[in-house]
C-alpha cells in the first residue's frame, strides 16, 4: 500500500468547492493499492465521520479557508510526522511557508498543486499578495512536483521558476444524472451561468450584454455575499429576460438546469481550469467563454470568445445554429477525453 495524505482542503465528503470535490472523487476512484488519510476542518462537519470513501479522516479545529487556512495547513503538515505518509499531496500554498521545516523532518515526498495563481487575484490585498506570492515560489521550491491544473499556468510556472510540472486537470463527469432524463424537459431557449460573484468572473460584463438583448438568461450564484453582487442584482435583476438564481449546491437541481438550456456563459478570467467549466462540458451545450489563455486551453480554443460586452452582444444577435451546433459537440468530446475523473485519478496515482 501506498500512503497518502491530503492537506489544504476543507475535508470529505465534499461539501465546499472544486478541491474538495477533486479529493472525494480521488477517493471515489483510487486503484486498491493507494490508501488516504485526509485533514479535515472540524468546524464544517456537525457530523464527524472516521472514513469516508475509504479513506481516514482527521479533524483540525480550525477553518481551512480566510487567513486561519495558514495554520490550518501548518498544523496538517505538523500531524503527518507522526502518520508518516509516503507523499503529502498539497492543495494550495497558504501553509507552504512551512514546507522548508517539514522536508527537514519528513521522509514524504511532497506534491503541491499550487492552484490558480492565487496572489493576483483581485479579492486580496497587497500584503496578501505578497505572502501569497512567496509561499507560491517556496511551494515550487520544496515541492518534489508541482501540479497545475491548466498549462497556461505550467507555462507560468516554467517561465517564473524554471521548474518542470505536471498538468493535471479537474474531472466534470460526476455533474451528469442520467437516471434523471426523463425528469428533464427539452432543451430550453435560454441561456445559462454559474459562478461565484466576484469582478474576476466577469459577471457584469456578462449581464450589460443580456440587458441588451432578448435572449433570456438564467445565473446561479452567490449574489447576497458581497457589496458587488448586491449591487449587480439591483441594477440586473429588474430586465424581464434575465434571472438571477441563489446559489445552488444540489448536483441534481444544477443538472435539470445545466440540461435543459442552450448556451453556457463562462466569465471567469483567472484561476486556471474551472471545476464549472469542464462540468458544463460534459453537457454538449455550446460555451461562450471569456477570451483568456486559461479558458482556451480548457476548451482547446474550440469554444467562441468574447472579450467585452458589446463583443458578448454581437455574438448572442448573430447565433448561428450550425456553428452552436458544433461548438457544443466540440465541447464534449473534449471532456470525455480530458476530464473525466477516472483519468484525473490515473494521472495523479501516476504522480504518486
Amino acid at each position: 500500500m501506498k500512503k497518502i495524505a491530503v492537506v489544504g482542503t476543507v475535508g470529505i465528503p465534499a461539501c465546499y468547492g472544486g478541491f474538495e470535490s477533486l479529493v472525494e472523487n480521488l477517493t471515489q476512484y483510487r486503484s486498491v493499492h493507494i490508501e488516504y488519510q485526509v485533514f479535515c476542518s472540524s468546524n464544517s462537519y456537525e457530523e464527524q465521520l472516521a472514513s469516508h470513501n475509504g479513506a481516514e479522516l482527521i479533524y483540525l479545529p480550525l477553518n481551512a479557508n480566510g487567513v486561519q487556512s495558514i495554520p490550518y495547513d501548518i498544523l496538517s503538515l505538523i500531524k503527518c510526522w507522526k502518520t508518516k505518509p509516503d507523499t503529502v499531496l498539497i492543495l494550495g500554498v497558504s501553509g507552504c511557508c512551512f514546507l522548508p521545516i517539514f522536508k527537514l523532518f519528513s521522509k514524504a515526498k511532497v506534491i503541491t498543486n499550487i492552484d490558480g495563481l492565487e496572489w493576483k487575484r483581485d479579492k486580496w490585498g497587497k500584503w496578501a499578495r505578497k505572502f501569497l506570492k512567496l509561499s507560491e515560489s517556496i511551494a515550487v521550491k520544496y515541492s518534489d512536483v508541482v501540479v497545475t491544473d491548466n498549462k497556461a499556468i505550467g507555462d507560468y510556472v516554467t517561465t517564473e521558476y524554471a521548474k518542470p510540472n505536471l498538468t493535471i486537470a479537474y474531472g466534470g463527469d460526476h455533474a451528469l444524472r442520467p437516471s434523471m432524463d426523463n425528469q428533464v424537459p427539452v432543451c430550453d431557449d435560454f441561456a445559462f451561468g454559474l459562478c461565484r460573484i466576484e469582478p474576476e468572473n466577469n459577471v457584469h460584463l456578462i449581464l450589460e450584454a443580456f440587458s441588451k438583448v432578448e435572449k433570456r438568461l438564467k445565473f446561479v450564484g452567490n449574489w447576497q455575499a458581497s457589496a458587488f453582487g448586491r449591487e449587480l442584482k439591483s441594477k440586473y435583476a429588474q430586465y424581464d429576460n434575465i434571472e438571477l438564481i441563489e446559489p445552488i449546491y444540489d448536483l441534481d437541481e444544477l443538472y435539470k438546469l445545466r440540461k435543459s438550456c442552450s448556451l453556457y456563459l463562462h466569465g471567469h478570467s483567472a484561476g486556471g481550469t474551472n471545476p464549472s467549466l469542464v462540468e458544463m462540458m460534459h453537457f454538449g451545450v455550446p460555451i461562450f467563454a471569456f477570451d483568456c489563455s486559461f479558458n482556451r486551453y480548457s476548451t482547446d480554443n474550440k469554444a467562441d470568445y468574447f472579450a467585452d460586452s458589446s463583443i458578448l452582444v454581437s455574438m448572442l444577435q448573430n447565433l448561428d445554429s450550425n456553428r452552436l451546433s458544433e461548438n457544443g459537440k466540440l465541447m464534449e468530446t473534449i471532456a470525455n477525453k480530458r476530464y473525466t475523473w477516472k483519468e484525473i485519478t490515473r494521472l495523479y496515482e501516476q504522480a504518486y
